[in-house]
Order: structure tokens, then C-alpha cells, then sequence
């Protein structure tokens, strides 16, 4: 018979992490339901601490409620890319993944071939060197007014969820979706925030654990470049302190 504690702790675990009774237990391999562990008729097996260990980092001195540390190796979590891509000549070359590959990106994201159907370059820029960089498309407004949809990031690996910093963007690829963000990192807490620069989407917390890769965006590309933009704005700036400076003096003349 498993303690009051260990029980507790391993339902909390389950709802924390979104799932049911169902399919939890199919996820550790437990037949059924994880009712039975939950209500203290199962014993909790070697098996199933070691599936919390592999797939959740979960620490099963925690578990038994001999540690307050929740999750094993948090801040030591490995986000560094799973395949670096080289041209024939074998020097690295950054690879471009449109919208349209981003879909299929977490799921192939160790397979070496899937990358070769992806257009690749070498920018011979000094910024660009000596790192790993990758460019992803950017979809959605939720990076307004700093990404708009369409345009492109160029990012640079990270290697460890410890080097990312509060005021940076980042390509955060999950194990089933990839998004920019900024990214943060509370202190005493086991969760990732992610925030999006439009308020209108509010800011989530995720698990180091859903983390595949972070690439930290260094640069954008943008085609939407208006060479009227500035001059029109600049030239309304002025017409306004014309208008300023002609009422002043409309003020000085009546008085």
C-alpha cells in the first residue's frame, strides 16, 4: 500500500499534466485506468516510476515524497538541435523551414532525410558564423507589431533552456507545434512561460520536458518594405509643427 503522499502526488501529476484516467495509463503502460493507483488498490510499480522517469523527468524520490524536487535535471534540459545540416562540401548551411514544412517539423525533427527536402544557403555575413542558425517562417500575429505573418526569422541554437534571456524572441519547437515567442523562466518553478508580444494572446505556462529545440531569433526578412512609409510620416511630423508654429503665432498676434 502505496503512502497518502505518493498517491496524492501521482494524481496531481496526471491532471497537471492534462491527461485521464484512460489515457494515462495507456501512455505508462498501465491496462485500463490509473484509478486503482489513485485510490491505493494498485501498488505503483517499478515500471511505471521508470515511464514517469523516461517520458517526464519526473523524480521518483519526489514521488515517494523523500525530495521536494519534482522534476529531474529541469535546468539542465537539452534543447540543442537534433540534426545540423551540411551542403555537399560539408560546411553547416542554414536551412529554411516555410509554413507549410513547420507542420511536419516536430514530428521528423531527428530525421536526417527530411531535411533535405528544404531549401538550404550559406550567408556569408561575420554574425552568422561560428554558430548554428536555422530560418523559420513566421505564422500568425501573435508577434505583432515585431513579426508580422510571412516574414522570416533567422535564429540561432541554444543550447540549454538555462541561456535563454527575458528581452530575446525565440523559435520554440514543442513535440507537436512550433511557435516564436519570448521565454521565461521563473524562479522556484518548474514551468516555462511563453509570452506573445500581442497582448491579445495571453501568456501560458508549459513543462521543460515539451521542449524539442530553442533557436533564438537574431534577425528577420521581411518583402514588405514601403520606401514611402518614413518620408510620408516624417512629412506629416512637419506639417503638424507648421500648424503648431502658425497657431502660436496667431496666439501672439491676437494678444
Amino acid at each position: 500500500m502505496e503512502n497518502e503522499l505518493t498517491l496524492k502526488r501521482f494524481t496531481d501529476l496526471r491532471r497537471e499534466l492534462g491527461y485521464t484516467q484512460a489515457d494515462f495509463a495507456a501512455l505508462i503502460g498501465v491496462s485500463n485506468t490509473t484509478a486503482d493507483i489513485e485510490r491505493g488498490r494498485t501498488k505503483l510499480s517499478g515500471k511505471v516510476v521508470l515511464e514517469l522517469l523516461k517520458q517526464f523527468k519526473i523524480n521518483p524520490l519526489w514521488l515517494f515524497g523523500e525530495s521536494e524536487e519534482q522534476y529531474l535535471e529541469t535546468s539542465r534540459t537539452s534543447v540543442i538541435p537534433k540534426v545540423v545540416t551540411v551542403d555537399s562540401a560539408n560546411r553547416e548551411n542554414m536551412v529554411l523551414v516555410n509554413a507549410k514544412a513547420a507542420a511536419g517539423y516536430p514530428q521528423n525533427i531527428s530525421d536526417t532525410s527530411w531535411y533535405q527536402q528544404l531549401p538550404a544557403f550559406d550567408l556569408p555575413i561575420p554574425e552568422f558564423r561560428n554558430a548554428t542558425y536555422r530560418g523559420f517562417q513566421v505564422e500568425g500575429d501573435s508577434m505583432l507589431p515585431n513579426l508580422h505573418p510571412g516574414e522570416w526569422v533567422l535564429a540561432r541554437a541554444i543550447e540549454h533552456i538555462d541561456y535563454v534571456s527575458a528581452n530575446k524572441m525565440y523559435v520554440v519547437v514543442l513535440q507537436d507545434s512550433i511557435m516564436v515567442k519570448k521565454v521565461e523562466k521563473r524562479p522556484n518553478s518548474n514551468n516555462i512561460t511563453l509570452i506573445s508580444l500581442n497582448e491579445t494572446y495571453p501568456p501560458y505556462d508549459i513543462k521543460p520536458f515539451q521542449i524539442q529545440e530553442i533557436w533564438e531569433v537574431s534577425s528577420k526578412i521581411t518583402f514588405n518594405v514601403d520606401a514611402t512609409t518614413d518620408n510620408s510620416l516624417l512629412r506629416q511630423l512637419q506639417e503638424s509643427m507648421k500648424e503648431l508654429k502658425d497657431q502660436l503665432q496667431h496666439v501672439k498676434k491676437v494678444n
